[in-house]
C-alpha cells in the first residue's frame, strides 16, 4: 500500500496526517510548536508513525506547509498554506468557495475556484486580538483552560464584548471587565463575538461567495462556530473528527499523493527530500517582521533643510519562510 504524509508546521502548533492510496485518513498527530520548529516536526512524525502503526520507510512522500514548512527536513515538497488549505478545502467540500482560517498567529481568508486554484486571499497578522492566540490569553485571565473555552462560553447568556481592537487595550479591557462583576462566560463569549465580528469582515474583503468553510483550530470550538455562523447569517463546512485543524497538512499530504501519483504514471523515481539534496533547514521568521520583506527605508528629515525623502537601497534579505 502507498503512504504518504502531510506536515504543517504553524506558530503554535504542528499537525501531521497521513494517507493512504485510496486518499483515506490513516493517523493524525497533534503537538505544540514551541521553539524548536525542526524538532516538532521530528516530533510530530513520530507520534504519527506510532499512531499509525506504520514505519517512517513506508512513507515515500512528505508534504510540508505552515510558516515553519523550510525547517522540515525530510519533506519532499514545501507547499504553500494558501495552496495547502484552497486544495484540502475543494477536495473534501467541492462547493467550497470562501474559506475561513484561524490560526494562533494570524486569521486568513481564501477565495478559491472549483479546481481549488486561489483566486484572492486576505491575510491579517498584524493585530494580535484578530487571532486564536487573544482567545488563549482571554483565558488564561479567566482561569481557562484552552480545552475549556469552547465549553465554558457556551455557558453564556449575555456575551460582552470586548471592543478594543488592540491586545493590550482588549486585555485591559477584559481585567476591567473582570473588577465590575462580568461573568467568566460572558467576557469569554463576548471574545469569540470579537474574533468572529473581525474575521468576517477580513472575508468580506475577498468578496463572500457562498460555499463557506471553516479551518483551523477554532473547528473544535462549538462556540467559536456558533459566534461566526451568527455573525455572517450562513453555515460554515466543518470537516469532522477533527480534521479542520489539520486541513493544512491535509493539503499537503493530498497534493503529495497526487505528485506521485503522476511520478509513477510516467515512471519517473520520487524525489529525494530536502536533507538528501543537502539543503540546510531555514530558520523562520515571524510574519511580522516587517523589516524582513523590506527591500529600501527612509531616510529621516534633515535637520537643517527640508523634508526630501531620500531612498537608500540595502541589502536583500533572506527569504521568508511563510
Amino acid at each position: 500500500m502507498l503512504y504518504v504524509a502531510g506536515l504543517d508546521v504553524g506558530s503554535t502548533y504542528t499537525k501531521a496526517i497521513a494517507l493512504d492510496g485510496d486518499r483515506k485518513v490513516v493517523g493524525t498527530a497533534v503537538r505544540r510548536t514551541g521553539f524548536k520548529l525542526a524538532q516538532a516536526s521530528e516530533s510530530v512524525f513520530d507520534d504519527l508513525m506510532a499512531n499509525c502503526g506504520l514505519e517512517r520507510s513506508q512513507v515515500v512522500y512528505v508534504g510540508a506547509t505552515g510558516y515553519g514548512r523550510y525547517t522540515v527536513a525530510f519533506r519532499h515538497a514545501q507547499i504553500t498554506e494558501l495552496t495547502a488549505h484552497a486544495q484540502a478545502a475543494v477536495h473534501l467540500y467541492p462547493d467550497t468557495r470562501t474559506i475561513l482560517d484561524i490560526g494562533g498567529q494570524d486569521i486568513k481568508a481564501i477565495k478559491v475556484d472549483g479546481e481549488g486554484r486561489v483566486k484572492a486571499f486576505r491575510l491579517n497578522d498584524k493585530c494580535a486580538a484578530g487571532t486564536g492566540a487573544f482567545l488563549e490569553k482571554t483565558a488564561r485571565y479567566l482561569g481557562l483552560t484552552t480545552e475549556d473555552i469552547g465549553p465554558w462560553a457556551m455557558r453564556s447568556t449575555a456575551p460582552k464584548a470586548i471592543s478594543s481592537v488592540c491586545a493590550v487595550f482588549a486585555e485591559s479591557e477584559v481585567i476591567n471587565h473582570l473588577s465590575n462583576g462580568i461573568a467568566a462566560e460572558d467576557i469569554m463569549m463576548g471574545a469569540m463575538v470579537s474574533l468572529g465580528g473581525r474575521a468576517i469582515q477580513l472575508m468580506r474583503r475577498v468578496g463572500l461567495e457562498p460555499g463557506y468553510m471553516l479551518t483551523g483550530g477554532m473547528t473544535r470550538n462549538e462556540a467559536m462556530v456558533a459566534a461566526l455562523e451568527k455573525s455572517l447569517g450562513e453555515r460554515f463546512h466543518v470537516a469532522p473528527n477533527g480534521l479542520g485543524q489539520l486541513n493544512g497538512a491535509y493539503g499537503a499530504a493530498y497534493l503529495g499523493l497526487r505528485r506521485v501519483e503522476k511520478l509513477l504514471s510516467e515512471g519517473k523515481p520520487i524525489p529525494p527530500t530536502a536533507a538528501q539534496q543537502g539543503q540546510e533547514p531555514a530558520k523562520a521568521v515571524r510574519r511580522w517582521s516587517a523589516m524582513a520583506a523590506t527591500r529600501k527605508r527612509f531616510e529621516p528629515c534633515s535637520d537643517t533643510g527640508g523634508c526630501t525623502i531620500v531612498m537608500k537601497r540595502v541589502e536583500t534579505p533572506e527569504r521568508v519562510a511563510s
